[in-house]
């Protein structure tokens, strides 16, 4: 990637990730996209990984490792209140990335933006009543690119949408909120749907139980966005109390034998959060085959998004040996709000 594509990679983060979202790195990323000597140091990031994210990841861990400098006090999840940002603060950006130059590339080189979001289960939690909807038989979860596999628990936490009303698991002490959009209702079942069998892989599993992973996890949520620390904080626990078996590896390799494992009463579920875009487009291809073909003797559902277009969330699904898919909602990146579009 040469120095162009990296500096328009920062310019869109902050234009169209950033906006409206985190005015601390909308700012900072506008100035990176215009600094040769910051997209050179963020050039040392994994092939296929989103740079701005990693980037930012990574400095935000090392400060909230407590390295002492003065731009922790534009960070809100250090400071309450931060600073006002201004060009002070993208000179104590400068100024920090200079002075930790070599932790920032060891992390940048060893590190993947594996972000649980919790609140996308607010979209997930519909996708899979409609889908209990068609078989209503007990479902099956293979989640690809699971992290610490917080997403993989969806039907053990409560949702509250547009009503007082909680939906899932009332009990639960992870309680998720979302906006709906649009007018157009999702289908949305009053108890979980039940759930037989659940994995989840990844090629790197984050394990909660170990400082590290933990911090780095908390690391790739944005500075101002409390509210997803503290969720991420109550699933983390939720999980320990629950864990569900976690495998490293190649999701798409290990996809048929993890299928085979697949209770036959059950419903298959593949399903991938704002996983897809970092994959290559022979290991897309490579997906797609292998749901086809396991849609030739079972049937199968797979529920993704950024696969083929972004924040458009899919379901492609076989039953009896025919193939069907759905184009079901449109989506905010972090899940705090979808519009759900099948009808």
């Amino acid at each position: 990637m040469d120095r162009d594509e990296r500096s328009n990679r920062f310019r869109n983060f902050a234009l169209h990730e950033c906006r409206g979202s985190s005015s601390l790195y909308e700012y900072l990323a506008m100035h990176i996209a215009e600094d040769d000597e910051l997209l050179d140091l963020a050039s040392h990031a994994r092939p296929g990984q989103p740079i701005p994210n990693l980037f930012f990841g990574a400095v935000h861990y090392l400060l909230q490792q407590g390295i002492e400098h003065e731009l922790s006090v534009y960070y809100r999840s250090l400071v309450d209140p931060p600073r006002a940002i201004g060009e002070q603060a993208f000179s104590a950006f400068q100024s920090f990335c200079r002075l930790y130059r070599d932790p920032i590339i060891a992390i940048l080189q060893n590190k993947y933006v594996q972000t649980n979001e919790v609140r996308r289960c607010a979209y997930l939690y519909p996708s899979f009543c409609h889908i209990y909807g068609k078989v209503q038989l007990p479902l099956a979860l293979i989640e690809i690119g699971t992290s610490a596999g917080l997403q993989l628990l969806w039907d053990t936490y409560s949702y509250r949408y547009q009503s007082e009303e909680l939906l899932g698991a009332p009990s639960s002490p992870v309680q998720i909120q979302a906006e709906l959009r649009g007018h157009r209702l999702p289908p949305l079942m009053k108890n979980s749907p039940p759930v037989a069998f659940r994995r989840g892989i990844d090629l790197h599993i984050n394990d909660l139980t170990q400082p590290d992973d933990y911090a780095w996890l908390k690391s790739l949520i944005w500075p101002e966005h409390q509210d997803r620390a503290e969720l991420f904080e109550k699933a983390a626990r939720h999980f320990q109390k629950q864990p569900v078996p976690l495998i490293e590896g190649d999701g798409i390799a290990s996809l048929r034998e993890l299928a085979d494992q697949v209770p036959a009463a059950s419903a298959l579920c593949v399903f991938h959060t704002h996983v897809a875009n970092q994959l290559s487009p022979s290991s897309k291809n490579s997906l797609i085959e292998t749901i086809h073909a396991l849609g030739q003797t079972r049937d199968v559902f797979h529920l993704y998004n950024n696969l083929r277009d972004a924040n458009i969330l899919h379901l492609d699904y076989y039953l009896s040996g025919q193939y069907h898919t759905e184009k079901l909602a449109i989506t905010d990146g972090h899940g705090r709000w979808f519009q759900w579009e099948l009808a």
